[in-house]
């Protein structure tokens, strides 16, 4: 007997539609193994300890809660989570003995690492070393040399010719390439570091403070980390009121839109290397990339290392219609539009 073609065709295809359901419940089983398994293998990874290739400093306020803490430790990279810190802490009965204090850890770090020091409070080892805000690297590296920390042109030769793991960094041997970059802030120093691990501490702030919140807002102003840091480092040398930091970012702004030249006092004082009272025409008129007053655009690089504050004003200038500013003898600045408005100010406040 001849079987018929319809017939056939429903004995050839029913068994790979029950070959089809078994592959696809297989396929959904292995997922949610895997998934499982990756999960188990993520809780249980979590308390790992870390290696901490450069010395991490973090402050604990007073009356931190342990929540705050946990936050504060996974921020700075020492942990990988905060829930299973949190449920160490607790285990132990710590969680309200941990100890404010500013805390620098390296090497190998784990949970009872971390917790040890923050129960025996703040370790005094080390000499305190507070960078202002505005500072060179040729003044920072004097700074350090002044504590015994280090001898200055060593610093400086490690910042010319160190290796940096942060693609912002120029190459090995571009002039002034820390400029800028070694951020201002209060750290404690041991007195056996050297300048890899002084200048790594610097650096590593410096990069937990550029956060990708700023990172994103560069790219929207089709700016680079480079171009940010310069601009901030002139706001920086340039205000005295914290008010005045976005206005005055603002009028940089509106200059480099139309082409004008920044003409910034600040950027002929780092070509000097000396804060003048007051600059003389030859002083404008100094042949340098760094003289705003000749070239037009910003500088080859940033002139200080800028505070956060002049890194935000850098990165969200006030919305204004000024073009020109001029200091004022209290240290805050009057903003013109226009330049007969801004000579009416200077007759008034300076000459």
């Amino acid at each position: 007997m001849v079987t018929s073609p319809k017939k056939k065709s429903r004995r050839m295809f029913a068994p790979r539609r029950a070959r089809r359901k078994v592959t696809t419940k297989g396929i959904i089983m292995f997922c949610i193994v895997l998934a499982v398994v990756l999960a188990v293998s993520a809780f249980y990874s979590s308390d790992r300890p870390k290696t901490i290739a450069l010395p991490v400093s973090v402050t604990i306020a007073e009356g931190s809660s342990g929540s705050q803490i946990a936050q504060q430790l996974k921020e700075s990279g020492l942990i990988r989570s905060e829930w299973m810190f949190l449920r160490y802490i607790e285990r132990e009965d710590i969680a309200e003995k941990l100890r404010p204090g500013t805390y620098t850890f390296e090497g190998k770090v784990d949970f009872e690492v971390l917790t040890e020091k923050l129960l025996q409070g703040e370790q005094k080892a080390g000499i305190e070393v507070t960078i202002p805000e505005g500072y060179t690297v040729k003044e920072i590296a004097a700074l350090f040399a002044s504590k015994g920390l280090t001898v200055e042109g060593k610093f400086l030769d490690y910042c010319e010719q160190g290796e940096f793991q942060y693609d912002y960094i120029p190459a090995a041997g571009t002039e002034n390439r820390l400029e800028g970059f070694l951020f201002p802030d209060t750290y404690m120093i041991d007195e056996s570091w050297t300048e890899k691990e002084i200048v790594g501490l610097l650096l590593a702030q410096f990069d937990k403070v550029w956060s990708d919140k700023y990172r994103e807002r560069a790219k929207a102003l089709n700016m680079t980390t480079s171009d940010v840091i310069t601009l901030a480092s002139i706001i920086e040398r340039e205000a005295r009121v914290a008010s005045d930091r976005p206005l005055i970012s603002s009028v940089f702004f509106n200059r480099l839109d139309t082409h004008m030249a920044l003409q910034s006092c600040a950027t002929i004082q780092y070509i000097l290397g000396e804060q003048k009272q007051k600059l003389t025409e030859a002083d404008l008129k100094i042949q340098s990339l760094y003289n705003t007053y000749q070239n037009v655009g910003l500088p080859p690089g940033p002139i200080c290392s800028p505070g956060k504050a002049s890194i935000e004003a850098a990165l969200y200038p006030a919305d204004t219609d000024y073009y020109y500013f001029l200091a004022k003898p209290d240290g805050s600045h009057y903003f013109s539009k226009t330049y007969e408005e801004h000579l009416a100010a200077k007759a008034k406040y300076i000459d």
